[in-house]
């Protein structure tokens, strides 16, 4: 048997590298998109999807909603997010509680993600209480404190349903009086009011923390916080009523996807039946449609469904770490957010 002594060692030698998240300003990506464009394959679709979200960002009447799944934020994505976000370059992010629960709110309670300088088994990742994400590193202590901070604040607001919105306005709230990080997608969403919707969010440290305070207070006898999921649906929907002309810059799939995309059936289904189709969409992604993984379908696809226009569309295949970057760096320096009007879309369920 090994001493606590030397599992602390061996745990501190592999947490010794942190993940040094990507400064899209810090460099000019605007000649690289420009020569892609005159390339083909992967390196084409790139340019034309960065020229589609600038489009974007030149339309004067496009709300733009940023769309998360997948661990690009956990793999250094996370400033790339949050400088969008400080930029006015996003109007609204739809994501999955690991994205915003795991990554960036833990990372805004301090905690760090790890390059894996070597992935030994998983078991023994297991005894030092790590937890690996590919070849990313979580202290899974660090992880645990965040659980609990997701209690802390649910047992102080007032009991009753609350959308995934609501509740991660809170949670920015909280990082922006006691946060350790400028950069947090979430605190800074609270200070610029931009919604946050996470349609599957107790699927992440919020879940922990959540059960925790429920058990609690039905164990006591009081009522408890709860998740409204048809409330992130209804107030997703009045967005996208209210903003009409909307674009999705779509980073993986899944369950965002499809729940930013359903807007618009659900505004038909309460009948706006004038309602636009989400004008312009880019979706970067390694998923394949023939085996249903990429959220089943294509973007050209989804206009069947009456969710997106095939005008402004263009899917990316590639791991979106590696491309991102280079879309968001080239955006900033081109400059069209510069000329935006600030949404402010958190403001209407004030």
């Amino acid at each position: 048997m090994t001493d606590s002594k030397t599992n602390d060692q061996r745990k501190a030698e592999l947490l010794s590298k942190q993940v040094e998240h990507i400064d899209i300003r810090s460099f000019d990506a605007r000649p690289i998109i420009d020569a892609m464009g005159k390339m083909s394959f992967t390196s084409r679709d790139l340019a034309r999807a960065t020229d589609i979200y600038n489009q974007m960002l030149a339309d004067p009447k496009c709300t733009i909603f940023l769309v998360i799944a997948g661990s690009t934020s956990a793999g250094g994505c996370m400033d790339a997010y949050a400088e969008l976000l400080r930029s006015n370059m996003i109007d609204g992010v739809v994501a999955t509680g690991a994205s915003i629960v795991d990554m960036d709110f833990f990372e805004g309670l301090g905690h760090k993600h790890y390059q894996a300088l070597e992935v030994p088994d998983d078991m023994t990742l297991r005894s030092l209480y790590i937890d690996r994400i590919y070849d990313t590193y979580i202290d899974e202590e660090q992880l645990q404190d965040c659980d609990n901070t997701i209690y802390k604040i649910a047992e102080s607001l007032n009991p009753g349903g609350y959308s995934s919105r609501a509740f991660i306005r809170e949670m920015g709230r909280y990082l922006s009086e006691h946060g350790k990080k400028e950069n947090s997608l979430v605190k800074l969403a609270y200070e610029h009011d931009v919604p946050i919707f996470c349609p599957a969010f107790v699927d992440s440290s919020a879940g922990f923390g959540l059960v925790k305070h429920q058990v609690e207070r039905i164990r006591d006898k009081k009522p408890y916080v709860m998740l409204d999921a048809a409330a992130d649906f209804r107030e997703l929907t009045d967005i996208k009523i209210k903003a009409g002309t909307t674009g999705l810059l779509m980073i993986g799939g899944g369950v965002p996807k499809n729940f930013v995309q359903d807007t618009v059936v659900c505004a038909e289904v309460l009948g706006h039946e004038d309602i636009e189709m989400h004008k312009y969409a880019v979706q970067i992604t390694v998923a394949d449609v023939r085996d249903g993984a990429c959220s089943s379908s294509t973007l050209k696809e989804a206009a069947s469904w009456g969710k997106v226009d095939t005008a402004l569309e263009q899917m990316v295949y590639a791991e979106a770490g590696s491309v991102l970057p280079l879309l968001a760096s080239d955006a900033w320096h081109r400059g069209f957010w510069k000329n935006r009007e600030p949404r402010a879309w958190s403001k209407l369920f004030d």
